[in-house]
Formats: C-alpha cells, structure tokens, sequence
C-alpha cells in the first residue's frame, strides 16, 4: 500500500490524543444565520457567565400571551442556536417560553467547546434560568438534541436538584456512550476501520448519559429516536431506554437525524407530555 496510507494511519491517533477527541463532538459555527424576530418571535438576548469566567451567549422566547411552562433548549453539536431553532421555534405560540443557549465557542458564546467544560455552560444556564422571576413559579422542561441531549442526560441525572426542579425531560436522538458513537463513527472511513477499537478508546467516556441516566427517576422521561436517522442509529436510544428507570417513555419515528418537530403529529405528541407532566 502507499506510504501515506500508513503515515495517515499513524497520523490518526496522534491527532485524537492532542486534541482530546474534541474534533469528533464539536464543531460550532460563530456565524448567526438569522434572529427569532425574522420568525416572528419575541425574544430577549441573554447574556451570562459561566462558572470559570467565560461568557455566554442565548436567546429567551417569549410565549404568546400568559406562559404556562419554560423549556431549556439544548441543541446539537454543529453549528448554533440560530441554525437550530426551528426545531423549538412552534413553542411560543403553544404557550411555553424557550430559553436557547449556545455553548462555549458557539455562535456569540466565548471560549472553545470541550468536555467537561460544556457541563459549566448547561449549569450556568440552567441557573440562569432559576433566578429569572418569569420562569421560577412556571413548569420548567428540558428539551435537548443530539449531543444536548446526552449533556440534559447527563448532568440531570448527576444533580438531584435539577431533578427536583424540573418537571419532566425529553431527549431527542441521544446516543448512548461518546466512546461507542465514536467507534461507529470510525469504522465508517475505510482508513479508521482497522483501528476503529483502540482509536475509540481515546474518547473520554466518563459523561455518558449511560452511565447515570437511572438516576433521573421519577422525573418523567421521554426518548425520541428515528429508525431511519443514520447519524445517531436508533440503537443508542434504544439502550438508553432500557437503562433508564420508571417514569419513561420511547417513540420511535421516521425521519433524518433531529428532524422530528417538522412533522406536525410529533410536535402534537411532545406537546401532549409536557402538558400531561405540568405541576
């Protein structure tokens, strides 16, 4: 085989240990594609800091007429909260207010992405959200995509007074283990499949929502995944389901890969449990 082969080869798992397998998780976009307004949503820009002194940045939607819940919106790991929030964007007009936070190297957020340090930033708005006066006596729900998904998961079930505070929790395409979506990931390109094992064990795997999402109940849970989405198998949910404890719910779909709410009938399902879960 040719040379570079081999030198890409040894090349791989070089770069994965320097850069801590950030490049497989993260890639934020500081570009802000449009504002709630050109929805036709009333917003508020909400800016805060996290725990270690980097500045956040989100967008606080307001709900049509008196809100009768908050939902924390978690988004994927590409891009920004401007690209992702149609998904959440059918929710003021149902009566719920949405708070979008961008990550740590995210749209108008400082600093870059890594784990554990997007933990801070979910902690931060999350806390931000426990002291703004209009949403301390409302429902509070989180909603979270993909890889806000696993971090809702994650840091939910390892703090009890998140759990308490809130009312019930729906995960939309999460996967079950960074390690293994890594694994998968690999053995896609035919120059990472022969190591796709020992490259994957490189991914730090402590912040898995598999890890401790038992430890959710009895907040209400939800889990979405698509039978079709080819970015995070349905599987990973699959898992995560049977891990978690009573109260849960598993939906399966169609569709691609967090595509869910452009489909009126699932809007009506997550609609249906938050109303059902309302305190």
């Amino acid at each position: 085989m040719p040379r570079r082969f081999f030198q890409n080869l040894l090349f791989i798992p070089l770069a994965l240990s320097l850069s801590g397998c950030a490049n497989l998780l993260f890639y934020p976009d500081r570009a802000m594609r449009l504002t709630p307004d050109v929805l036709g949503l009333k917003y508020e820009d909400v800016n805060l800091t996290a725990s270690d002194g980097t500045r956040l940045h989100g967008w606080f939607l307001l709900a049509d007429g008196e809100p009768r819940g908050t939902v924390f919106f978690l988004h994927g790991n590409a891009q920004n909260i401007s690209t992702h929030i149609r998904s959440v964007a059918w929710l003021p007009e149902t009566g719920y207010q949405v708070f979008l936070l961008d990550y740590r190297g995210y749209g108008l957020s400082e600093g870059s992405p890594g784990l554990p340090e997007v933990l801070t930033d979910v902690a931060a708005g999350f806390q931000w959200l426990l002291n703004e006066p209009r949403v301390t006596t409302k429902n509070l729900f989180v909603l979270g995509q993909s890889l806000g998904a696993n971090l809702a998961a994650y840091f939910a079930g390892a703090n009890p007074e998140v759990r308490h505070r809130l009312s019930a929790m729906v995960l939309d395409a999460p996967f079950a283990s960074y390690r293994e979506i890594t694994r998968e990931k690999l053995s896609q390109l035919l120059i990472t499949w022969p190591l796709q094992y020992p490259l994957s064990w490189l991914m730090p795997d402590d912040y898995s929502p598999i890890k401790n999402i038992a430890e959710l109940s009895p907040l209400p849970l939800l889990i979405i995944c698509s039978e079709t989405d080819e970015i995070v198998p349905a599987h990973h949910s699959i898992a995560l389901f049977k891990a978690a404890s009573e109260p849960k719910s598993l939906w399966l779909t169609q569709g691609f890969h967090i595509a869910t709410f452009g489909q009126e009938k699932n809007r009506r399902r997550v609609l249906s449990f938050l109303k059902e879960h309302e305190r």
